[in-house]
Order: structure tokens, then sequence, then C-alpha cells
């Protein structure tokens, strides 16, 4: 049997890393990328079986269900932010518990397809907003309260097309292992 590298498991695309400079084509391609992530997920996992669904993409991982769950919590919890950046003077932003949130009768139970309905809805509004935004919003910035990080507008965008690639990546690596 193969050995499997636990570390690629968990970060197959690698962790985000914060470009030195973020341009306007940077800013605009990591906003396709948001744009297109609730059409290529549902495409990948909408005909898995119930049984695919709690596969975990690593041991020790969570399952192909509760990572798509948490997606949609994740990006939904993103979108305030920007939200609370672009309306408040560097707010504190309101952290969550994704681990907690993972293990919650929902996220284990719910069928993905109200998490892919939700992830279209938010990545619309985002979107959206996103692509109205001037150079000086996207500047704008907030503080996470783990590491009392000050986070920008700008840098927050590609954190999150990450994410939504970094989850697609654990997914469709799980898929391909599996055949399926």
């Amino acid at each position: 049997m193969e050995k499997i590298d636990l570390e690629q498991l968990k970060y197959p695309i690698g962790k985000f890393e914060k470009p030195e400079q973020i341009t306007h084509d940077q800013i605009q391609e990591w906003i396709h990328i948001l744009e297109m992530i609730p059409e290529e997920l549902e495409g990948m996992v909408k005909d898995l079986t119930e049984e695919q669904l709690e596969t975990p993409y690593r041991p020790g991982g969570w399952t192909i269900r509760q990572t798509v769950h948490h997606i949609a919590d994740s990006h939904h919890n993103s979108y305030l932010r920007f939200k609370w950046a672009l309306t408040e003077d560097n707010p504190i932003i309101k952290a969550y518990d994704e681990k907690a949130w993972a293990e919650l009768f929902d996220t284990k139970t719910a069928p993905i397809q109200l998490s892919l309905d939700h992830l279209k809805a938010v990545h619309g509004k985002l979107v959206y907003l996103l692509k109205g935004l001037s150079s000086l919003q996207l500047k704008k910035t907030f503080i996470h309260p783990h590491n009392n990080t000050e986070v920008s507008l700008d840098e927050n965008i590609g954190t999150y097309a990450w994410h939504g690639r970094h989850h697609f990546a654990q997914i469709f690596n799980l898929i391909e292992r599996k055949g399926w």
C-alpha cells in the first residue's frame, strides 16, 4: 500500500501565502475563483452516494459532507466580515469555532444541497459586492481576534479564494484516490 503524506492530504494546494503586493489583476483572478467555486463544487459532489459523502477526505479528517457544509459556513462568515469592514472602522470580527460547527447535527447529517444552494447565494452576493469595491475600499481592514491580526479586504479575497480551492482539492483528491 502506498504511503500517503498526511500534510499533503491536509494542504493539497499548500497554505495560503499573501503576495507582497496584491495587484488589480490578482484581485480579479481571486474574484473569478470565488465566482466559480459554487458551480464547480456542486458539479463535483452532486452525484456522490450517501456512503461516499460519509467518507473522510483524510484519516481523522472531515467527511465530504462536513467539508461541503464547512465551506458554506466559512464563506458565510467571510461575507459578514467584508460587510463589517466596509461599514465599521477596523472592527474586531466575530470568530467561530469551525471544528465545533463541523460536529453539529446539521453539518454531520443535512443534505449537502442545502449548503450548495447557500454557497451559490452567498457567493452571488459576495462576488457582486467585490466587483463594485474601489481600490480604497479594498484596503479597509478588520481585526481577527485569534491572533489580533489586521486583515485587509484585498487579502481576505485571496484567503477565501484559496480556502475554496483548498477544500475543493481535498474532495477532488479523495474522489481521484477512490476512483469514484
